[in-house]
């Protein structure tokens, strides 16, 4: 069994690192270990534990920002900010429910390392478009800074884009800023059940593209609606495709009438109030219609970016070549797709569809052996994997860090 270094504050974290790199050991860098499952199996001498690091070190409600240690609980930084009527707009999932693991142990750090973002993404950004600022230590076992407390920073490099998505394989976060962002007064959904894909879609795309300022837009065929802890009480057993409106009360209802009657072409609209929409969307944030606790334990679970008008044709690919269950989020470019049977088929399916209609695939859930054996992580071309293997050196030349966790050899 690999060894755990437990560390209390961020000079152990050097400590550790600068002993790594003396002794040519590798780490693996970890906070409560709730996304440890995704990417390549590692193969390491030591395990660096960061969840000590925890607690809010700064907010500033009306400055909108917030600064807490690498292993703070994102549970406990969402339930203070809400304290104050505040979000992280970029809505993280929790990625518990797929691992079979204790909800609410996602770290802020890993979150940003693994740049996760939800159902808000297309109007809101990306985690990493909400990262003001971090202090971290590099492979080299050096600590630096970069970024600061507010949202036009210049100075040096953007590292903060760099960091956010690189899956602590570049250096070891030990605190983060955030920006924070006013929540809104209320929300409501309007849902249209017994779409195929292809009308699913359709529907989102005009949503997307209305002026009723649409934050949230998904689709789950009728299978995937099946799974759903929701799917019988919002979709009645049918596909359900639904579109989210927030903001002040007077503005979201006069939108959500002009959505009900752009939506009427597409089907007949249905409403649903503030707190079953939270629910509804809180599903579909952390893909719990994936569940492993609804028989999906071990089953391979790909996350698929592409241009969302061809979201149905890519799934529809891969289901001519294997058995395949999806989910469409972010007005069909973000697709999770279960692929229960043929694993080592379904990846090639999956990458060849990718490869056809353009975009990226990640297998965030499977066995250890299937992770071993295929790239979890979208291939890269020569000169990107060339690139990417520059900024590793740059960071971390000994490759003590989560070594080969991406792609093998970075």
């Amino acid at each position: 069994m690999t060894q755990t270094l437990k560390a209390r504050d961020a000079k152990d974290v050097e400590n550790a690192v600068q002993w790594a790199l003396g002794n040519e050991k590798t780490l693996e860098i970890i906070g409560h270990g709730s996304k440890r499952a995704i990417g390549r199996p590692l193969q390491v001498d030591m395990t660096l534990d960061l969840s000590g690091l925890a607690g809010v070190t700064l907010y500033e409600p009306e400055e909108l920002v917030l600064s807490a240690r690498a292993g703070t609980p994102l549970a406990e930084i969402e339930m203070l900010l809400a304290a104050r009527g505040q979000r992280l707009a970029f809505e993280p999932m929790d990625c518990a429910a797929l691992f079979g693991a204790p909800v609410g142990r996602g770290t802020i750090a890993g979150t940003v390392a693994a740049n996760l973002s939800g159902p808000r993404r297309p109007s809101a950004g990306a985690a990493r478009d909400h990262l003001l600022g971090f202090t971290a230590v590099s492979g080299r076992g050096e600590v630096f800074k970069s970024g600061g407390r507010v949202v036009k920073n210049v100075t040096g490099y953007d590292l903060c884009k760099l960091m956010a998505g690189s899956w602590g394989t570049l250096a070891a976060l030990t605190e983060v800023t955030v920006k924070t962002l006013p929540k809104p007064e209320t929300e409501a959904t309007v849902v249209l059940s017994g779409l195929d894909d292809r009308a699913g879609v359709a529907a989102m795309v005009a949503a997307m593209g209305s002026s009723c300022d649409v934050c949230g837009a998904a689709h789950l065929p009728a299978a995937t609606a099946a799974r759903f802890p929701m799917g019988e009480a919002v979709g009645g057993g049918r596909s359900l495709t639904a579109l989210r409106l927030e903001g002040v009360a007077p503005a979201v209802a006069q939108r959500l009438a002009a959505l009900v009657a752009a939506l009427r072409p597409h089907g007949e609209p249905t409403t649903v109030d503030d707190m079953v929409s939270r629910r509804l969307w809180a599903a579909i944030r952390d893909v719990t219609a994936f569940a492993s606790n609804r028989g999906s334990a071990d089953v391979p679970l790909w996350r698929i970016s592409t241009a969302p008008a061809s979201g149905h044709e890519l799934v529809a690919t891969v289901a001519r070549a294997v058995e395949a269950q999806a989910l469409y989020d972010w007005g069909g470019g973000l697709i999770w797709l279960l692929v229960p049977d043929a694993p080592a088929a379904a990846a090639g399916a999956v990458r060849a569809a990718v490869g056809t209609l353009g975009g990226h695939a990640t297998l965030i859930r499977a066995p250890a052996a299937l992770r071993s054996s295929i790239e979890p992580f979208e291939p890269q071309p020569a000169g990107l994997a060339a690139l990417t293997k520059r900024v590793k050196q740059g960071f971390d030349p000994k490759s003590v860090l989560n070594p080969s966790r991406m792609w093998a050899g970075v």
